[in-house]
């Protein structure tokens, strides 16, 4: 019977979403910042902190500072929006043509519902179009993609005015992605955006390799999208040639950066004589090549891992200035249960979705996890479509155009979901695992709250694990201080190997 009660007072908080967690202020009334169970942890907008710069985690009281203790079940806090999704965005007076790009390629963008840019896309644009390598830092769902193909589309169709016939298979741009989903959606999009313009785009994806170099085709390319297996062995193999590739993307390059990638990368990117476009904006007569790298979170690392490939003082970086900024304009949820109670807190919260026709992404940090989520869930009368990593190609291929088409509105998914993916159907996240590392979170919750998505959109967290807590109160802190989350790093190996590296060291100094 206690445990029926806590479940049924745990799920009212579940069903404030989308109605009094978003609700706006009066305008007499304060306007929330934090809300809590405990109402003394309440934080409004005029009792921000002056200098909320300088206070440090630990000068702050949270509300999850009780959490550690075990009557603590039942426990919440809500992060609640304070702009709305275009003033984050913020759309610029310019229009695409006066950044550039030509009428052509603008009307295909305007068929992708896409009519004016965004500040960040003004600035983007302008230094792809300059010509030298670009770093794009900004957050999920800011328009990236639009940003580096648009530009880079302008420029392949001026250079093939005067291009002389190229071979098949030597593509002029090369697109490398860390998954198979995302780069069938910039295959997409950039399809799309090359209708009628005679620009050629050609997908790989993992998977297929032995399949493609067994009975490969041979075609005239533009533009080559690839997730990062696919190409390497493909590039290695010698069915597509690199030589005349002048633009090269790293789309989630924070992902391809990091230590299950680097080594190999660098091995193919070594191909590409990045070294030369220097040379090329100082007017000399060289053919060199533009590195564009689009990322949502910025690795400790980068400029480590970035140097074995170019020179780094050579890179413009364009920042956004909600880059690694909780989202301003998404109310977040996190809700403290138990373990044990996860599945039932689950079903309520999908059962009210599916009453509101709202389309939901559920993330867990393992496979077994996963697996249960999309079990459970279609055993109880909720359709659920399951994707994560670990899958076989042929069960893995279509999971996530089921969710996108709208034949289901449920996904239960890993991180394999969580980079770069335009899920702009999606209203509802759920976080049925909480993640250890802050970077998870922002690519999770940026799949929500896009451009393109609605207004009241929902991130839900369940914390049942001690781990999870300092985790979480990284995000509670920043939300009360409007600082920067800290130490976010998406190398997430990387952070396994220095770890287990100082506990070495430690042990070595015990022992001398």
């Amino acid at each position: 019977m206690f445990q029926l009660s806590r479940i049924f007072r745990i799920s009212l908080v579940c069903r404030t979403h989308f109605s009094t967690a978003v609700r706006p202020a009066t305008s007499t009334a304060p306007i929330p910042i934090v809300t809590c169970k405990r109402q003394q942890f309440n934080l409004y907008l005029h009792e921000l902190p002056s200098d909320a710069e300088r206070l440090k985690l630990g000068s702050v009281p949270l509300a999850t500072d009780g959490w550690r203790h075990r009557k603590s079940s039942g426990d919440y806090f809500i992060i609640h929006p304070a702009q709305k999704a275009h003033e984050t965005y913020g759309l610029s007076e310019r229009t695409f043509q006066q950044l550039g790009i030509r009428d052509a390629l603008v009307s295909n963008l305007n068929r992708q519902h896409v009519f004016s840019p965004t500040h960040y896309q003004v600035e983007g644009i302008q230094t792809v179009l300059d010509g030298g390598h670009t770093l794009l830092a900004a957050e999920t769902g800011c328009g990236k993609t639009y940003t580096y193909l648009l530009p880079v589309m302008e420029q392949i169709l001026r250079r093939k005015l005067n291009e002389k016939e190229r071979e098949f298979n030597t593509p002029l741009m090369l697109i490398i992605t860390p998954g198979r989903e995302l780069a069938q959606q910039i295959g997409k999009v950039a399809t799309e955006l090359g209708e009628g313009l005679n620009i050629k785009v050609r997908v790989i994806l993992g998977g297929r390799t032995k399949q493609h170099m067994l009975n490969p085709s041979f075609e005239d390319v533009d533009i080559l999208v690839a997730s990062f297996g696919a190409v390497s062995k493909l590039v290695t193999s010698g069915i597509y040639r690199m030589e005349e590739v002048r633009f090269v993307a790293l789309d989630e390059a924070d992902t391809l950066l990091d230590d299950s990638f680097n080594e190999k990368l660098v091995h193919l990117m070594r191909r590409f004589p990045f070294h030369k476009n220097h040379l090329q904006d100082l007017g000399e007569n060289v053919q060199g090549t533009q590195l564009i790298l689009a990322a949502a979170t910025m690795p400790a690392n980068m400029d480590e891992q970035l140097s074995k490939l170019v020179n780094v003082a050579t890179i413009e970086q364009v920042t956004s200035p909600n880059l690694h900024r909780l989202m301003g304009h998404v109310t977040q949820r996190f809700m403290r249960v138990r373990k044990t109670d996860r599945p039932e807190i689950l079903l309520n919260l999908v059962q009210q979705d599916q009453k509101r026709r709202i389309p939901t992404i559920i993330f867990s940090n393992k496979t077994p996890a996963c697996d249960f989520v999309s079990l459970f869930l279609n055993d109880n009368g909720c359709p659920c479509v399951n994707l994560n990593g670990d899958m076989i190609v042929k069960l893995r291929l279509g999971q996530f155009e089921k969710f996108q088409q709208g034949e289901v509105n449920v996904l239960s998914t890993t991180d394999v979901a969580s980079r770069g993916l335009n899920t702009v159907r999606a209203a509802h996240v759920i976080n049925f695992d909480f993640p250890l590392y802050t970077a998870d979170y922002i690519h999770r919750a940026g799949r929500i709250g896009r451009i393109g998505s609605r207004n009241d959109c929902l991130v839900t967290n369940l914390i049942s694990s001690q781990a999870e807590i300092a985790s979480v109160q990284r995000l509670e802190h920043a939300a009360r201080t409007t600082n920067v989350l800290r130490n976010v790093d998406a190398n997430v190996k990387g952070i396994i190997r220095r770890t287990i590296q100082k506990h070495i060291d430690a042990a070595a100094k015990l022992e001398m």
